[in-house]
């Protein structure tokens, strides 16, 4: 069994952030679970293009609101709490914060921990 507590991952290879981000990557590869299982914070004014080539991810708003569009379609998506977004199609997006907003996240096959975005968003 596999227990975590977010104080725990905090100063580890599981706490990424960034300008406006901040997130607390519980499961990593390591772990033998198969995915990596995120709480994340995005500011008010948070905007990243982002893009999932090797992962698919699934996203749940917990608190906050925001908008997440389809870079391809440009379609755009309200984000309010109780709201999932999945990138089924490895979809190019763009995620902005209106509001101060948490999100968990899966992504599958799990993160190592070692993966930076590159400059077109890609993890």
């Amino acid at each position: 069994m596999i227990i975590k507590t977010l104080e725990q991952v905090m100063g580890t290879k599981g706490d990424a952030h960034g300008d406006k981000w901040h997130s607390l990557r519980l499961l990593h590869k390591e772990d033998g679970m198969g995915v990596t299982l995120t709480d994340s914070i995005l500011e008010a004014g948070f905007e990243m293009d982002l893009w999932q080539k090797n992962h698919f991810e699934a996203c749940y708003c917990l608190e906050g609101e925001g908008t997440v569009e389809e870079l391809d379609t440009h379609t755009v998506h309200q984000i309010r709490p109780g709201t999932l977004y999945a990138m089924n199609n490895h979809d190019r997006h763009r995620i902005r914060a209106t509001t101060r907003m948490r999100v968990i996240c899966t992504f599958y096959p799990a993160l190592t921990g070692k993966e930076e975005h590159d400059a077109d968003g890609s993890l």
